[in-house]
C-alpha cells in the first residue's frame, strides 16, 4: 500500500526556507491602558520625582548654607577635632568618628537581635500568634526616640556600667576596650569613668533600629521558595538545616539591606544620643569610656547659640551627614530591590 502525503499551503503565509521578510519581525502589542492605571502610573511617578526633588532641594540648601564655613576651613573641615568656628578653628573628625563608632555599635548589637527575631517569626512561631510578634516588633518603630533616650540614660546606664567595667578588665588589652585613668580592679573606682559613653548610646540605639532591620529580613526570609523548602524537608533536613541551606541563602540580600537601613537610622539619631553622651571634641577611639559626640548632637547643643558663621559652620556638619547617610541608603535600597527577586541567593 502506498501512502502519498498531502502538503497544505496557507495563501500569504511566508515560506520557512526563503528569506525573512518584513512581516516575520516581531508585532509589538498595544494595548490601551485602563484610565485608573494610567492615573496610578503617573502618581506613582509623580511622588517618585516629588521626593528626588525634596532630596536635591535638601542637599542645595545644606551645600549653599554651608559654603561660607566650607571656604574658610578647606579640607581641614574633615581632619580637625575641635569646634571652634567663631575663632576659626573647627573640624568634623572627633563627630564623624564618634557617628561612626556609635553607629558601628549599635549595628553589632542590632544585626543579630533582628536576625533571631525574624527568623523566629517566620520560621518556629505559631501561626496565631505571628501576627502579634510582627505587631509588637513594629510597634517599636513607633516609640519616640526621646523615650528611648529618657530610659537609656535614667535606667539602662545603671545597670550597664558593670558590664562596661567587666569588659574592661578582661578585655582592656584590646585598644577599644580600655579606659583612661581607671583602674578597674580598684573597687573604690568611680563609676562615671564608664557614663555617658559610645558603648551605652550604641546599645540604646540598637534597639531602635532593630524593628527596621528586622522588618527587612522578615519579608526576605518570608519570601524563600516553598517548593525548595519542602525539598530539603523531603530529603531528610531539619528544621535548622532548611534554615541553613535555603532560608538564609535566599535572604542574604535582604539580611545586608537590613543592616545598611539600620546602620543609616543609626548614623543620624539625634535626640537618644544627645540625651545619654556627654560631648567631648576630641577623637574618642575607646568605646566604654565617658565622653564621645556625633554629628546630630552637635548640631543640637549648638544650634540655638551659635552666630552667622557657626550656624554656616553647622550646616557643614550637617551636610557631611547627610551625604554619609545618603550613601549608606542607596547602598541599601540597592541591596533590597535585588533580594526581592531572590537573586544573588545560593540556594
Amino acid at each position: 500500500m502506498t501512502t502519498s502525503s498531502a502538503t497544505t499551503t496557507v495563501i500569504g503565509a511566508p515560506d520557512p526556507d526563503g528569506p525573512a521578510g518584513p512581516d516575520d519581525a516581531p508585532r509589538a502589542l498595544a494595548k490601551a491602558g485602563d484610565p485608573a492605571d494610567r492615573v496610578f502610573r503617573l502618581s506613582a511617578r509623580g511622588a517618585g520625582a516629588v521626593v528626588l526633588l525634596i532630596m536635591t532641594l535638601v542637599g542645595v540648601f545644606l551645600g549653599g548654607r554651608a559654603l561660607e564655613a566650607l571656604r574658610d576651613a578647606g579640607p581641614a573641615f574633615l581632619t580637625r577635632s575641635a569646634w571652634e568656628p567663631d575663632s576659626h578653628n573647627f573640624g568634623i573628625a572627633a563627630v564623624l568618628t564618634g557617628t561612626v563608632l556609635i553607629g558601628a555599635v549599635a549595628i553589632l548589637f542590632a544585626v543579630p537581635l533582628a536576625a533571631g527575631t525574624a527568623l523566629f517569626i517566620t520560621e518556629y512561631a505559631p501561626r496565631r500568634i505571628r501576627q502579634t510578634l510582627i505587631s509588637l516588633v513594629d510597634l517599636m518603630a513607633a516609640v519616640p526616640s526621646v523615650v528611648y533616650g529618657l530610659w537609656g540614660l535614667f535606667l539602662f546606664q545603671p545597670n550597664v556600667v558593670g558590664l562596661s567595667r567587666w569588659l574592661t578588665t578582661y578585655f582592656g588589652w584590646f585598644p577599644p576596650f580600655a579606659v583612661d585613668g581607671d583602674d578597674p580592679g580598684d573597687p573604690l573606682s568611680s563609676n562615671t569613668f564608664y557614663t555617658s559613653s559610645t558603648f551605652i548610646a550604641g546599645l540604646v540605639v540598637s534597639l531602635m533600629v532593630t524593628p527596621i532591620a528586622c522588618s527587612v529580613m522578615r519579608e526576605s526570609f518570608a519570601q524563600a521558595p516553598p517548593g525548595e523548602r519542602e525539598g530539603a524537608f523531603a530529603l531528610g533536613g531539619t528544621q535548622w538545616g532548611v534554615i541553613r541551606s535555603v532560608v538564609l541563602p535566599f535572604g542574604k540580600g535582604g539580611m545586608i539591606g537590613g543592616t545598611m537601613l539600620g546602620l543609616g537610622r543609626a548614623l543620624g539619631e539625634t535626640i537618644a544620643v544627645y540625651l545619654i553622651i556627654s560631648p567631648v571634641f576630641v577623637v574618642q577611639p575607646h568605646v566604654l569610656q565617658n565622653g564621645t559626640n556625633s554629628v546630630s548632637a552637635l548640631i543640637a547643643l549648638r544650634y540655638g547659640s551659635a552666630s552667622a558663621f557657626g550656624m554656616s559652620a553647622l550646616m557643614a556638619a550637617g551636610l557631611a551627614l547627610f551625604l554619609m547617610t545618603l550613601v549608606v541608603n542607596f547602598i541599601a535600597s540597592s541591596v533590597v530591590a535585588r533580594s526581592r527577586s531572590g537573586a544573588g541567593a545560593d540556594a
